[in-house]
């Protein structure tokens, strides 16, 4: 095995999350572009962790999410941002924003649940749509009679809302306040999607405090 010196190493990492087309694991850092060199697990963490502080003045910052890391940019600077996009950010239905809610904070739940804690039937253009966009699917199916689907979110999910786990989703208590603003703006990352990371989460309802942390 190559030795590299720290120097070497801080910058073909920086620019191996630069160039990423997707969020890049340390896992997959050391069978790519550190395959042929001898760097230990403390000495990677530390080289990551610089990166991570070198940024956090910056307008682009280096964060780690479920799939890995990515740098992306300031949510301040949204507002800004947002212009270099021509395409408007996605603006989601208050329906489907607290049936995400609902199975973010309950899941794995079935849609009859969903149904019984809003009080109406879930749309199946929702269900669909949330699964299209690979932010919800089946885990698995309840046993009681007719097995109805458990729906759950996925890693997509907390990618877009640049959580590591469920356990960082914001508190019923922190959705309160949120729901309360008038004026929200989407997050920019440096990939080339829609000028939205983040989503509106202003409008997302949390019917219950309870988190599962086992995605």
């Amino acid at each position: 095995m190559k030795k590299i010196n720290s120097t070497q190493l801080k910058q073909l990492v920086e620019a191996t999350f630069f160039v990423a087309d997707k969020p890049v694991t340390k896992s997959q850092l050391r069978e790519t572009v550190l395959a042929e060199f001898a760097v230990s697990e403390k000495m990677l963490n530390e080289t990551i962790q610089a990166l991570i502080l070198d940024y956090q003045p910056r307008g682009i910052q280096l964060v780690e999410i479920a799939s890995g890391y990515r740098f992306q940019s300031l949510d301040a600077l949204s507002p800004w941002l947002s212009v270099l996009w021509q395409e408007s950010a996605p603006r989601y239905s208050r329906a489907m924003l607290e049936i995400l809610a609902l199975i973010a904070y309950r899941q794995p739940i079935t849609r009859g649940e969903i149904e019984q804690v809003r009080g109406v039937a879930v749309s199946s253009n929702i269900i669909k749509t949330l699964t299209e966009r690979e932010w919800i699917r089946v885990v698995g199916h309840k046993e009681v009679p007719g097995r109805p689907a458990l729906y759950a979110t996925t890693k997509a999910f907390l990618d877009y809302f640049s959580l590591r786990s469920l356990s960082e989703l914001p508190s019923a208590e922190a959705f309160a306040e949120m729901v309360q603003e008038d004026d929200h703006e989407p997050g920019v990352t440096v990939q080339k999607e829609a000028p939205s990371v983040v989503m509106d989460r202003a409008n997302v309802i949390a019917e219950d405090k309870s988190i599962s942390t086992n995605e």
